[in-house]
């Protein structure tokens, strides 16, 4: 006998408004079908998304509330469906004066991968207190006819904000598959508010949304805003996790120098012991104005020490970039919101520069 499940859960029905637009759709919930849930240590089991365990994510009380806001989550999945939407209800909104609630609250849809993927929607709550927030779009663009093939669909989750539900509609008559595997493995980014996305304007346009999108590569965000300090717990729980590459970027959410130098090469040799062949890659902050010229040099400086000495070591899978090359300096100017956070022109430049490294290591 076969049940309605929409008569015993009705958020897998879906609304009026989305029934108008798109007759015959069916909703899934994305936890609990062939879709595949990247970037996030807690993928939706028992309402929860979370980037990291939830007795890790209690090492200090900000980061337990920054480990629910699914940066760098990412819903993907194959169909064949002529359309395809989205219905989320939020855990949370994070409202911030320099960032949309586009990014903050908002999921992406994209059509596509690695160099074939492009945007196709942006959906949002209107309001700050709507808790649930819904939209979709055909697949096609409006100049083209839909050729009926299966086609890789990703969804990408808010930067600064959590979910606790997320559905999938497609055509009832079409077929929800697994994604296509992805060319590379797994990048983890850790760092500042930087790292997290602030302050893309929409989820997947943060520097590692742009990485991902330009080398077809998984991605996992543990930028965590004002509150990475180096703690040698996150540095075991990413060594056990075992990356193809790790960034390594939280110079801005040190205190102070001190702290800097006491933590950086710690949390390095933490990563490396049980990743002896993993590139790595250490980068300092891009933007000299909120500590000034020479704190940025000093902690610079006590990164490349980390870099320096690794490489005197042996170690031939360490990399550096000096953050003041992140942004071209005829650009500069124009690659922050505020002096420190980057908008989309300075995450692309980011994205650009950390790529090219990218680039050389999976060349070799």
């Amino acid at each position: 006998m076969s049940i309605n499940i929409e008569k015993i859960d009705k958020n897998f029905a879906a609304s009026p408004e989305l029934e108008k637009r798109f007759p015959g759709i069916k909703m899934y919930n994305a936890t609990d079908c062939a879709a595949e849930i990247t970037g996030l240590y807690h993928k939706g089991e028992d309402g929860i998304f979370c980037r990291l365990p939830l007795e890790l994510s209690k090492i200090n009380t900000s980061i337990e509330n920054l480990a629910r806001h699914t940066a760098g989550g990412r819903v993907r999945f194959r169909t064949n469906s002529p359309y395809v939407a989205i219905k989320a209800k939020k855990l949370n909104t994070f409202y911030m004066r320099h960032m949309p609630l586009s990014s903050s609250t908002g999921c992406e849809i994209y059509m596509g991968s690695g160099d074939d993927m492009r945007f196709l929607k942006m959906c949002c709550a209107i309001r700050t207190d709507d808790l649930w927030f819904e939209d979709g779009c055909t697949i096609a663009l409006k100049d083209e006819e839909d050729d009926g093939g299966y086609k890789d669909i990703t969804v990408a989750l808010p930067l600064y904000g959590g979910l606790t539900e997320i559905y999938i509609g497609i055509d009832k008559d079409s077929e929800l598959l697994p994604p296509t595997p992805r060319k590379h493995g797994m990048v983890m980014f850790y760092g500042s508010s930087i790292t997290q996305g602030g302050c893309a304007c929409r989820a997947g346009t943060s520097y590692d949304g742009i990485i991902e999108k330009l080398y077809d590569c998984e991605i996992y965000n543990l930028g965590f805003s004002g509150s990475a300090r180096g703690e040698a717990e996150i540095a075991e729980y990413i060594a056990d996790l075992h990356p193809e590459i790790f960034v390594y970027d939280y110079d801005h959410n040190a205190p102070t120098a001190e702290h800097l130098e006491a933590t950086h090469k710690p949390f390095f040799d933490i990563v490396r012991a049980k990743n002896p062949d993993m590139p790595i890659i250490c980068i300092s902050r891009p933007m000299a104005e909120s500590v000034g010229k020479n704190q940025t040099d000093r902690r610079r400086d006590i990164i490349y020490t980390t870099y320096k000495n690794a490489v005197a070591n042996g170690d031939k899978n360490v990399y550096f970039i000096d953050g003041i090359t992140l942004f071209p300096d005829e650009l500069r100017q124009y690659c922050t919101v505020d002096g420190s956070h980057p908008n989309d022109l300075g995450f692309m430049c980011m994205a650009k520069r950390v790529g090219s490294v990218l680039e050389e290591i999976w060349n070799k």
